[in-house]
């Protein structure tokens, strides 16, 4: 639920296609990602396509991580099962906190729409430092899906009766 008497806060993101293939041209999951978050209030802080490799995937995201402008990453390809599929494991290595009920539910929300294919999507959630980030599947469909059912409102500070950006200040405590 959305407690209106709140003020909304933007949050910083950082959007990450994961693609061998895809152009600034084509990038429809990226520009459905980038839409729907600039459509809820926040800030595209950068946006970028990287090939689908470990070394190339880390990199970006460490800089990201590193980068205090940028406060939440989200990519959206590589988290299938293939060979090349190698998104988890970029960022399930970089974690400090892994968030395992963001790719449960996700998973969860996803099987009513395609059923036992759901269980081919390695969708993952975590925090590093106080960076959260997420890797979504690359199709516009599952883009939608992850923010539409889950993201917005979780990025969202005003959404009862908790959400990711009210605890944000929190997540360099030691």
């Amino acid at each position: 639920m959305i407690d209106e008497n709140r003020d909304f806060i933007p949050v910083k993101l950082g959007i990450m296609t994961i693609s061998d293939t895809r152009t600034t041209a084509d990038d429809r999951s990226g520009d459905t990602l980038a839409a729907r978050a600039e459509a809820a209030g926040h800030i595209i802080e950068a946006r970028t396509i990287v090939k689908d490799d470990k070394p190339s995937i880390t990199e970006q995201l460490k800089a990201w991580i590193a980068d205090n402008e940028i406060q939440v990453i989200i990519s959206t390809g590589g988290t299938g099962i293939t060979g090349r599929d190698v998104t988890p494991e970029c960022f399930e290595a970089l974690y400090t906190k892994a968030i395992p009920g963001f790719g449960e539910l996700f998973r969860m929300l996803s099987y009513d729409l395609i059923g036992t294919s759901t269980i081919q999507s390695r969708a993952t959630g975590g925090i590093s430092g106080t960076t959260l980030m997420f890797a979504l599947p690359g199709s516009t469909g599952a883009v939608k899906d992850g923010w539409d059912k889950i993201l917005v409102t979780q990025l969202d500070n005003r959404f009862r009766p908790c959400n990711f950006v009210e605890l944000m200040p929190r997540f360099g405590e030691t």
